[in-house]
């Protein structure tokens, strides 16, 4: 310590010509290197990020972490930061900058804007992946006198972002799919309810201080874009309200009054009395205890700091009464529903399962609590049962219950999947409409869509699909698209015949599902036999004229299809050609959706390669 007050002492009384002070870095070098170090501290304590983009965040902070050593032995020079390295440095505070701006973004931005535009937001990944690549290949390294150790762990990093940056779809499909299902027409039946309900949980949008924080970020992004991209905008403003009432939030209208909702403003003017302040958090207490020595805290609080190790003993918390009896009669109207369904009586048991299907489409917490009193077996031994209001009652039942991820394994480990099954290939329109609704649902467990696959569940999900009422259709496109995810169902859609009604989807524009026949296209077209099925002349052409004149989501979707073909198969590249693909993969260049642009670009790189465009 004296040492070191010494040579302030020298370097100030010489006024700065000692030389020793010539040796350390200029302030301007200390500047930018202690920028940097303060950057990559600052994205080391974000925290966690939203689910899709978290493990690309993860690895973006990882990468992130691994440029200390470097810095730290960019600091400690003992000589002045030469011009080339300066110039380095700057350039390489600037691409962090823009590493930190993302983070941030996918640290605390709209989740579902993050989900609705997760291509746009991954084409930034890969734009920071090359800055900061190129930064990397341009490191004066002998000039700044790196060690051979941290050059190694640059190399590492190197080619870990440039094999980044070939990375091609990270889209999570089945989100999509469950996105692109929600924006359909007809939203207001039990399936959509499930599939909604479904889609907040993934987003971690199922509670009501979640979608508290969620508006607050939603009016953000609607200032932000100050009238731009309304169609978007407009899309997750829809959807945020989608999961509010399901958690019977009162919906506003963002567009409209783009201010703070009154549960989160801040008053400015609002001075809260100090004794309603927890001395720990100093936030205000909701459940206060006094202590022995007189003092009040937060009861939570408290406990954390260890109070009964200081003999402050907390009263136990009473209660109320009122509560309590409440929880303990509705679990009891559960369990006595749940016998019911075991009953001997006809009518006993029509009158509980009715009043359990409604129930269990209530809340989390019925769904549960049916599960934990045995409701699962039972209703699974209805759907075997000869009437067929009970039958439709169960197999709509076992769908509400489906939304909870443990209750799928229970249902499907109870023997569920082949009676569900049959229900569909016999049961009455709507029982077969629910039963369609409930494989989608279990299926979304890996083990399930091998469950659907063996038991024979899809060619009549494809019958369904080609002769069903509209939501019928559409609960079949759905559960199909969803076990074609696994490869051997691929195969058993195919033969079971799913071209032609698929086909019928693109011809009848009406009924509203272009886009997610296309997209079961997209998945059988990765398959050998899929692509000898589908990759008819007739096909093409269908393809080229949605990327000509369909919807932005259409041409995106139907870009996709036709890259996929193209990718295996040169004929299909020249046979879009004669169809005059190239023109409107031109257009879409310039003015397609995000992804639509990415599969654009491939399919021109494509035709270059043929040689068929000069």
């Amino acid at each position: 310590m004296v040492m070191d007050e010494e040579r302030d002492e020298r370097g100030t009384a010489n006024d700065g010509n000692d030389f020793n002070d010539l040796n350390q870095p200029e302030p301007d070098d200390l500047d930018v290197v202690q920028e940097i170090l303060a950057v990559i501290e600052s994205v080391a304590q974000l925290g966690d990020y939203r689910r899709t983009q978290r493990k690309e965040s993860y690895n973006l902070v990882r990468r992130m972490k691994l440029l200390l050593p470097l810095i730290e032995e960019i600091r400690d020079l003992e000589t002045p930061i030469p011009e080339k390295g300066l110039d380095w440095l700057c350039n390489l505070k600037k691409a962090l900058v823009l590493v930190k701006k993302l983070l941030k973004l996918c640290n605390e931005g709209s989740k579902i804007y993050l989900a609705l535009e997760n291509e746009a937001v991954m084409i930034k990944f890969r734009t920071v992946y090359e800055k900061l690549s190129h930064a990397f290949d341009t490191l004066p390294s002998e000039e700044l006198g790196i060690s051979d150790e941290v050059k190694e762990q640059l190399d590492l990093m190197c080619l870990q972002l440039r094999r980044a940056k070939r990375r091609t779809d990270t889209q999570d499909i089945e989100l999509a799919m469950d996105t692109m299902v929600v924006f359909s027409k007809e939203d207001d039946g039990n399936t959509d309810s499930a599939i909604i309900e479904r889609l907040a949980k993934k987003l971690d949008l199922h509670t009501v201080e979640d979608l508290k924080i969620e508006t607050v970020a939603v009016r953000n992004i609607v200032k932000e874009r100050g009238g731009q991209s309304a169609e978007s905008t407009q899309q997750i403003i829809d959807l945020l309200n989608k999961f509010k009432r399901i958690e019977g939030m009162e919906e506003t209208n963002i567009l409209d009054d783009p201010v703070m909702p009154k549960m989160l403003a801040k008053s400015t003017s609002l001075v809260i009395p100090h004794e309603f302040l927890c001395s720990i958090t100093l936030e205000i207490m909701t459940d206060p205890v006094i202590v022995a020595n007189g003092q009040t805290y937060e009861r939570e609080s408290i406990q954390k700091c260890g109070a009964e190790k200081n003999n402050f003993h907390l009263p136990k918390k009473v209660t109320p009464s009122g509560q309590e009896s409440s929880s303990t009669e509705h679990k009891d109207e559960i369990s006595s529903l749940v016998e019911d369904l075991s009953s001997i009586h006809l009518e006993v048991q029509r009158k509980a399962v009715t009043k359990i299907r409604m129930l269990s489409k209530e809340n989390s917490e019925n769904r549960i609590l049916f599960a934990n009193c045995g409701g699962i077996p039972p209703l699974v031994q209805l759907l075997s049962y000869p009437d067929s209001k009970i039958q439709q009652h169960a197999v709509t039942a076992l769908l509400n219950l489906s939304i909870d991820e443990a209750n799928k394994k229970l249902i499907s480990r109870e023997g569920a999947i082949p009676a569900i099954i049959e229900v569909l290939r016999n049961g009455g329109t709507e029982a077969r409409e629910n039963s369609a609704a409930a494989l989608f649902s279990l299926s979304m467990l890996d083990e399930n869509k091998v469950a659907v696959g063996l038991s024979d569940g899809i060619p009549p999900l494809v019958d369904l699909l080609q002769n069903g009422t509209i939501r019928g259709k559409r609960d079949a496109v759905t559960a199909l698209f969803n076990l074609s995810l696994n490869n051997a169902n691929k195969a058993r859609a195919i033969s079971a015949g799913i071209v032609n009604p698929l086909l019928q989807l693109l011809k009848d524009k009406n009924l509203g599902m272009v886009d997610e026949a296309l997209s079961i296209f997209l998945l059988l077209a990765s398959n050998p036999d899929g692509r000898q099925e589908i990759g008819q002349l007739s096909f093409i052409e269908t393809l080229v004229e949605f990327i000509r004149e369909g919807t932005p989501k259409n041409k995106e979707c139907a870009a996709s299809v036709l890259l996929e073909l193209a990718s295996n198969n040169s004929s299909f590249v020249l046979a879009a050609l004669q169809f005059g693909v190239y023109e409107h993969l031109i257009e879409i260049q310039q003015s397609g959706t995000n992804r639509a642009q990415r599969k654009a670009n491939a399919l021109i790189q494509l035709i270059s390669k043929s040689e068929q465009i000069p």
